[in-house]
Order: structure tokens, then C-alpha cells, then sequence
């Protein structure tokens, strides 16, 4: 697999905190979809847990390259400086405070031997994995890529998840595979039906932890009920999502 940070390295010593992405930081081009090196490839071989989102943002791509300068110019190894990378730029804020509500929901904090997925993010944080459906930040014109088009029908995008994400899978083979998202969901479903994850192993079901998502999120935590709900919350879904999690989580208990 190709090194980016060996190739990138002095560019990423030299450039200053932006707004955006360097264009120097461009890996490749495919029509209005580009996508640019930011410093994730790190893998934590020793998770049970995995976390994927759809493709770093720009901010998160951005703070991942500040800290990977730090780590460097204060000496420490590439593989430190990019471990201590993508750990600064991992979930933060309402997102991440969503998310461990509806992972404790669900009970994950027990297999884990956690009192809540909370510690995920502080003193359990070697139990968990942060990744991306598509690792390097994907920009569709000068926006962050949200979906459109769809990875597994895009072979630019397609052709990314099968490198990066599914070597993660490869050194990952027993942990628990968490998909935020429809993107990420439909790539890990994928990566399941042809072998490459344990279908047991995929957690997928989970409404996306943003703003966005509150009545949806409200309701499969059960703080609102069906009758309240707006027509664009199908209630069905979350219910069959909820109680299959349920199942898988108590499964993973057993093993």
C-alpha cells in the first residue's frame, strides 16, 4: 500500500494552518471528485470496536494534519505522530454524546466490560477504531463529499474503499463493524456479503448521530413516541434496526 506521508511529508512540514486543502495535498481527480491525503491511515489492530463515517471532513482533515506537524517537529515516530493524528480529529461534540447514548442503548458498554461507550472516547479509547468508508477526505467540487454519487456505483470511489477500507477489515477481523450512515452502511454490508467482515460483526442500523437525525434519534432511544412522530420517521425501520442490534450485541456478549 502506498505511502502517502512518505510522499506528502514535506509539503506537510511546510505548509501552515488553512482553511481548507492544500492542493498540494491532492492524491487524485476524477471528474468534480477529488480526493486529498490527510494523515488517518493509522490502524489500531488491538480495537473490538470500529467506528465508520462516510469520508473525513475538511475541519477534521485539518486538524489531523496541524497534530501530525506537531507530533513530527517534536520529534516523535511516524507511526506516534500519526496515532496521536487521527485520535485529536475523531468524533467530537453533540455527535459523539448522540452516539454513545444510542451505543449504551443497545448495551454495547457491557461486552466491553465498560459502564458506559462514553470511555470509548477517554481511558477505553484502545478498545476503538476510527475510520472512514473512504479513508483520505473526498471534496465533490469544493464541498465535503456527502454520498452523491453513491460509493459502490462510483468505481473512483469504489476502487478507495476496496484499498483502504477493506485492508482495515483484513486487520481487523473479530471487532465489531459500526456504520454512521447510509454510505458507510451500504459499503460494510458489501465488505459482509462477500466474506471480508463477520455478518455478526456488523452493527449497522443505528440512526447518523448528527443534528440532522433528533427526531429519529429521540425515537429509538424511546424519548418520543409513534404517535408523534412526523411522517419522514419510519418507525418500523427503527424498531427492526433497534431489536436487531439488541441481538447482535447480546451475541457478541456470548463469545
Amino acid at each position: 500500500m502506498k505511502n502517502f506521508l512518505k510522499q506528502f511529508r514535506s509539503t506537510l512540514l511546510a505548509s501552515s494552518p488553512t482553511n481548507g486543502l492544500s492542493p498540494d495535498l491532492l492524491i487524485s481527480r476524477s471528474g468534480q471528485l477529488a480526493t486529498y491525503y490527510a494523515p488517518f491511515e493509522h490502524v489500531n489492530t488491538a480495537a473490538r470496536v470500529v467506528l465508520v463515517g462516510i469520508t473525513p471532513g475538511q475541519f477534521q482533515a485539518q486538524k489531523a494534519i496541524e497534530q501530525l506537524r506537531a507530533g513530527l517537529v517534536a520529534g516523535l515516530s511516524d507511526d506516534e505522530a500519526l496515532r496521536q493524528a487521527k485520535k485529536v480529529a475523531s468524533f467530537s461534540g453533540p455527535m459523539r454524546t448522540a452516539l454513545v447514548e444510542m451505543l449504551d442503548y443497545v448495551g454495547l458498554h457491557s461486552p466491553l466490560g465498560l459502564g458506559s461507550c462514553a470511555e470509548l472516547f477517554t481511558n477505553a479509547s484502545h478498545l476503538v477504531h476510527y475510520t472512514s468508508a473512504l479513508r483520505n477526505p473526498v471534496l465533490s467540487g469544493d464541498q465535503n463529499y456527502t454520498g452523491n454519487p453513491a460509493i459502490l456505483r462510483t468505481p473512483y470511489l469504489r476502487s478507495m474503499a476496496e484499498e483502504w477500507l477493506a485492508d482495515e477489515a483484513r486487520q481487523l477481523p473479530d471487532a465489531l463493524w459500526i456504520p454512521l450512515g447510509k454510505e458507510p452502511t451500504a459499503v460494510l454490508r458489501d465488505f459482509a456479503e462477500r466474506g471480508l467482515i463477520k455478518k455478526d460483526c456488523l452493527l449497522d442500523g443505528l440512526p447518523h448521530p448528527s443534528g440532522a437525525n433528533a427526531e429519529r434519534i429521540a425515537y429509538f432511544l424511546g424519548r418520543k413516541q409513534r404517535e408523534n412522530l412526523s411522517a419522514k420517521t419510519r418507525a418500523e425501520t427503527l424498531d427492526a434496526a433497534r431489536d436487531e442490534l439488541v441481538r447482535k450485541v447480546k451475541r457478541s456478549s456470548a463469545r
